[in-house]
């Protein structure tokens, strides 16, 4: 039986905390931010963390 392959898409963009949790990027955060408020742009750089009920599918594409 041939090993799994993960998508590369998904490891590109997401990482596995040592919590076990994934980060993932946030939209809208490229270019033309000027027309975005500072508040907006500050909730931004927070990190971001996968819902859970996505999690187990990202896994499985991260492999």
């Amino acid at each position: 039986m041939p090993k799994m392959k993960s998508v590369k898409g998904a490891v590109k963009r997401f990482k596995v905390k040592k919590n076990g949790q994934i980060k993932r990027g946030n939209a809208y955060r490229s270019h033309i931010l000027t027309k975005q408020d500072a508040q907006t742009r500050r909730e931004q750089n927070a990190p971001k963390v996968v819902a859970k009920v996505d999690a187990k599918n990202i896994k499985a594409m991260i492999n």
